[in-house]
C-alpha cells in the first residue's frame, strides 16, 4: 500500500502541526524545516510547502492530505474537503483602522480596504452589500492607512500588538482561523480508509492536547 502523501506549511505552524503528529504517534520525530522540501517516514511522503500552496496541492492530488490555515483555505478558493479542525495557529481575521473610523464602519457603502486577502475581501463586503475596492499588498497592510491609502485594512490578528504600534485598533473581527487537516476529492475517495485513520489518532491528539 502506498504512503499517505501529507502537505504540511513551513514556517510557524509546523512545530506545532509536528507536535501533533508526534503525540498521536504519526512520526517518531519531530519535523524540522531545512532545505529539504521531500521527507519520507514509514507512514507518509512529507511535503513542506509554502502555506499558500497546500491548498493547491491537495486540491490537484499531488497531496492526499495537507494542513492548511482556515484563512488560507478561505483564500485560496480551492476545492478541498475540512477533514478536522487542529485547534493549533489560532488567530483572529479583522477589520482594522483609526480609532475615528469606527464609528464610520457600520453605514458605508463602499470601503477602500489593503489586505493580503483579496478574496477573503471581496467576498465578505459583496456578502454584506459593501462594494470594495481592494488595494492587495505583500508587506506590512499596517502601512496603508498611515500613509492614506486606504482607512481600513483586512488582516490576521494574534496579539494586536502591530496594530497598536501604528495607532490602529479591530473595528470587526469576521472570523477566527485555526489549522485544518484538508483532503482532495479524489484521495478521499480513493484512501478512505488511511485518511480516516489518520484523522481518528489526530482528534485524540488534538483532544488530549487541548
Amino acid at each position: 500500500m502506498s504512503k499517505l502523501v501529507l502537505a504540511l506549511p513551513k514556517g510557524r505552524l509546523l512545530k506545532e502541526v509536528s507536535g501533533l503528529l508526534l503525540s498521536a504517534n504519526l512520526i517518531d520525530k519531530p519535523i524540522e524545516e531545512g532545505r529539504k522540501l521531500v521527507l519520507e517516514t514509514e507512514k507518509f511522503k512529507i511535503l513542506l510547502a509554502k502555506p499558500k500552496d497546500v491548498p493547491m496541492l491537495v486540491e490537484s492530488g499531488f497531496a492526499d492530505v495537507g494542513v492548511s490555515g482556515w484563512d488560507t483555505i478561505w483564500e485560496s478558493q480551492r476545492e478541498v474537503l475540512e477533514i478536522l479542525d487542529l485547534k493549533v495557529g489560532f488567530c483572529r481575521i479583522c477589520i482594522a483602522g483609526f480609532p475615528e473610523s469606527v464609528s464610520n464602519y457600520p453605514n458605508l457603502s463602499s470601503i477602500k480596504v489593503a489586505t493580503k486577502y483579496p478574496n477573503i475581501a471581496r467576498t465578505y463586503f459583496e456578502q454584506k452589500g459593501v462594494k470594495p475596492f481592494v488595494y492587495v499588498m505583500n508587506g506590512s497592510v499596517e502601512l496603508a492607512p498611515v500613509i492614506g491609502l486606504t482607512d481600513y485594512i483586512l488582516d490576521l490578528v494574534q496579539t494586536g500588538r502591530t496594530l497598536r504600534e501604528n495607532g490602529l485598533v479591530v473595528v470587526e473581527e469576521i472570523s477566527t482561523s485555526t489549522a485544518r487537516l484538508i483532503a482532495g476529492r479524489e484521495s478521499f475517495y480513493l484512501k478512505n480508509e488511511e485518511i480516516l485513520s489518520l484523522a481518528e489518532k489526530l482528534h485524540q491528539a488534538v483532544e488530549t492536547s487541548f
